[in-house]
This record gives structure tokens, sequence and C-alpha cells, in this order.
């Protein structure tokens, strides 16, 4: 998990770095064929081929997923150029919270007066983070906001879906439904890539991409996700030190603050679910 977290890092300080130079869209786009190929060839592998793994009782859900997970993507690369990689990964460690926040009414989930009280302490903290009367307004600073959003929701519906399709079954809708979406408004905006340095970071950003969720699904299959979730928090100080070290951002005092009280909140919520489940 924690190599998980790592490839996670680079690969979003190789987005930021290919975005600053080209339409986030054409960079989204090459890296979900590349995924998509990835995901397609991984499940023709697997006993029963790609019929197996693609069959499944809720398709609108499963589509629904994908598409939400590669517009998610887009709006998070737009953050890393608008607002930087530390504040924007700042911000998307709410998620958790959010998804703690919404299971009650989305899954039907009892969420108690501890998790409630740790979630309102999160938000505290991503209000120190976008200090109210300075930031909150700011465009970059909601899109960051949006991104955590969306991916929250993503995570529940993955979490819906679960009931009756496999890891398997939902992983492949991930790539290739949300590839598909992406191609059909992606072209309307592609960019040309100019030389063969940029192609190698696209090429590294596609293999960073399909590693990273590879070691992500064997972590997964090694132990329970309530052990290895709390490591996945690192992507957030790998990212901070991407930002920092190679594109000179700055680690301003609120951000700090902000992020240590909403992992503080989501550890607990975690360790209270897991508690729960106990």
């Amino acid at each position: 998990m924690l190599l998980t977290t790592l490839v996670f890092a680079f690969q979003d300080g190789i987005s930021r770095h290919l975005a600053d130079s080209y339409n986030v869209l054409t960079v989204v786009m090459i890296r979900y064929w590349f995924f998509a190929a990835f995901v397609i060839a991984r499940s023709a592998a697997l006993p029963g081929g790609v019929r197996r793994v693609a069959a499944t009782r809720q398709p609108v859900v499963q589509v629904l997923r994908g598409v939400l997970l590669a517009a998610e993507v887009c709006v998070m690369v737009l953050a890393f150029i608008l607002l930087g990689l530390v504040e924007s990964h700042a911000i998307f460690a709410a998620y958790p919270l959010i998804v703690a926040a919404l299971s009650g009414p989305v899954l039907g989930e009892s969420v108690g007066w501890r998790r409630r009280v740790a979630i309102a302490t999160g938000f505290v903290g991503v209000l120190i983070i976008l200090r109210p009367g300075f930031q909150v307004f700011a465009p970059e600073a909601l899109i960051a906001v949006a991104s955590a959003a969306m991916f929250a929701l993503y995570s529940l519906l993955t979490r819906y879906v679960a009931r009756q399709d496999s890891a398997e079954t939902s992983f492949f809708y991930t790539g290739v439904a949300g590839a598909a979406a992406i191609t059909l408004v992606g072209p309307f905006w592609w960019t040309p890539m100019q030389g063969a340095q940029d192609w190698a970071w696209m090429g590294a950003l596609c293999v960073t991409g399909a590693f990273g969720h590879f070691t992500l699904i064997k972590a997964y299959e090694l132990t329970e996700a309530a052990t290895v979730q709390p490591f996945a928090y690192f992507q957030l100080v790998f990212a901070a030190l991407l930002g920092i070290l190679v594109f000179g951002e700055v680690l301003e005092a609120p951000v700090a603050l902000g992020a240590g009280i909403i992992i503080v909140a989501g550890l607990f919520t975690l360790w209270r679910a897991r508690v729960k489940a106990a």
C-alpha cells in the first residue's frame, strides 16, 4: 500500500507536469486508453476471460462509476495546475470523511455520534485550509473540494456494487467505461504531443497508472481493506514532497494544520468503522 501511494504520487506529479503544456482532457484520455488496454488484457488472462469478468447485474451503476472516476481525474488534474499538489491533496484528504458522512443516506449504514464528531472536526480542518474570507471562493479551492466529493461518491458506488459484483468486475468497468466516456469528448480538445521527451513522460504516466492499480489490487488481495486503508494518507505526504521539491510549492502553516486535523479525523472514522464491524 505504501508503494501504491508512492506510485500514485509520482503519477500526480507527471500529470501536473504534462497538463502545464497540454489540455487536461488530452493527458487523461491517453492515460485512460492505456488503462483500458491494461484492464482488458488482465481480464482476458483470468479464468472465463472478459465475458465472465464483464458480467454484472448492475451495468448502469458500474458504468456510472467509471464515468464519474474519469471526470474526477480531470477535475483533480485541473486542481493540480491551479492550486498545486500540496493544497490539492490536503483538501482531497477529506474524501474519507465525506464517504463516512454520506454512507448513511446512500448505503443505509448507521453513523454513530463519535464518527459524526470526527467528520465535523475534519471539515473544520478543510475550512482552515480554505481560510474563509480569503480563499474559500477561489475557483481553484472549490475545484479541489469538488474532486474530493466526486471521489467520495465514486467510493460509495464502489461499495454499493461490491454487494453483488466482484472486485475484478468493478475494476474492468472502471477502466473501460472511463476510457469510453472520455473518448467521446477528449478528441474535441486534442493537443498534439511535441517531441520525444513529452511522449516519454506520457508513457511514464500510463505505466505508473497501471502499475499503481496493480499494486493496489495486490494489497487488497493480501489483507483486508480496513488494515491498509489508513496508509493511503501517505499519498498526501509523498505528493506534498514532490510539490515542494520539484515544483517549488510552499507548505503554508494553515495547510499543514488543516491537513493534520483531516488525517487524524479520517483515521478515527476508519478505526471506529473497524471497531463497529468487529
